[in-house]
């Protein structure tokens, strides 16, 4: 059932011209540089210090890590993280 909502979501993304990731739930990444990083649509924060920062995704997870990691902002859905970024990886 959730493989044919999901290729409905696709669809009609598609026929709308509606971007995939808000209506997918995909997480959104803006890098910039190595320094920063926005993450949207994540579901919370599993693990953080300085070295490594894990989210819970929709589906799966992101790990972030690097060299002086700092929480800038966060939001319900939203996170700002600044640091020396060294490896984004999705964990399913």
């Amino acid at each position: 059932m959730r493989s044919l909502t999901r290729k409905f979501n696709q669809i009609t993304a598609k026929l709308l011209d509606l971007p995939q990731d808000v209506v997918l739930d995909l997480p959104r990444m803006t890098l910039i540089g190595n320094m920063q990083l926005y993450i949207e649509n994540h579901r919370g924060v599993l693990h953080f210090s300085n070295e490594l920062m894990r989210l819970a995704l929709n589906k799966g997870s992101l790990e972030v890590r690097g060299k002086q990691l700092v929480i800038r902002a966060i939001l319900t859905e939203e996170v700002f993280i600044e640091g020396v970024i060294e490896d984004v990886k999705f964990i399913p």
